[in-house]
């Protein structure tokens, strides 16, 4: 079993919607922080004492880089600690166009790692029914899809066994998300890394996640903060506002002061938002 620090490939051949760049285009790795993704991958954390609940971890970094270490590596360790078994993912991403990581590569590799984990379920000691997604940033808005665009079909998808399996979370994590496209409050950065310079009408409605909300997304946490200047508390309560009118549980934390990019916490009163995580995974059954 492969463990914090490892990384295993997603697909065991050539991964699908974009060709693989030559060997040294990524940079990154000494410092969980990556660029230009060669091949996605994840790094799995065990849970110490596995209490059946598993969660996909997706880094940040306006899908240009992955900020792997606060957003990832030290999130898997916090959720381990706690049994519940989490997989960081090293999703495809680059602000250099060439590379053609744009829409829906990155939406891709997430639903590829819902479907690993659930196919690993038993040999990880992990309900397939009780798998959830979580996403900080950009990696939030990555996280956002997961949640509303599961009964999406993309051609370029394998269809091996894995890729039959459901990518539908089982809840979902939205850490001060990219929510909006093209909106004057969106990040304009994961707008153009994801859907390049001159996006379609359709194309910025079809990722808008506030827009597909539907009955069927799973139980939401998200948390933001008031004076965050990289991406507008506007994405995060638009988006909550949307799993309201649609009547999916939802439950949100909106901190005066924390800015942006704070992980797990850092000074400020955004710093408890995980104790208040910890608190609707057990009221939900999905934590000790």
């Amino acid at each position: 079993m492969a463990r914090g620090g490892d990384w295993v490939d997603l697909w065991p051949g050539k991964a699908p919607g974009a060709k693989r760049p030559p060997a040294g285009t990524e940079t990154g790795g000494s410092n969980w922080r990556f660029s230009h993704t060669e091949v996605p991958q994840y790094s799995l954390f065990p849970a110490k004492k596995p209490n059946g609940t598993g969660v996909v971890i997706l880094p940040g970094g306006g899908y240009a880089n992955l900020a792997a270490d606060h957003e990832g590596r030290q999130v898997g360790e916090w959720f381990a600690k706690r049994g519940v078994t989490a997989m960081v993912v090293k999703y495809r991403v680059s602000a250099n166009p060439a590379l053609g990581y744009h829409y829906p590569v990155p939406q891709m590799d997430v639903r590829r790692a819902i479907r690993t984990m659930r196919s690993m379920s038993t040999k990880w000691a992990v309900d397939a029914g009780r798998i959830g997604v979580l996403g900080f940033s950009a990696g939030g808005h990555l996280c956002s899809t997961a949640v509303t665009m599961f009964d999406d079909t993309f051609k370029q998808e394998t269809q091996d066994p894995i890729d039959m399996l459901s990518p539908r979370p089982n809840f979902g994590i939205l850490c001060y998300p990219v929510i909006a496209m093209g909106q004057p409050y969106c990040h304009g950065g994961s707008v153009r890394n994801l859907l390049g310079e001159a996006p379609s009408q359709e194309l910025l409605d079809r990722n808008n996640t506030a827009l597909r909300v539907t009955s069927r997304t799973p139980p939401i946490f998200l948390v933001h903060s008031a004076d965050d200047r990289a991406v507008p508390l506007r994405n995060g309560t638009e988006f909550v506002a949307a799993c309201a009118e649609k009547g999916v549980p939802v439950t949100c934390h909106i901190y005066a002061k924390g800015g942006h990019g704070y992980g797990l916490g850092r000074s400020g009163e955004s710093k408890n938002w995980p104790a208040r995580l910890e608190d609707w995974m057990r009221s939900h059954g999905w934590m000790d």
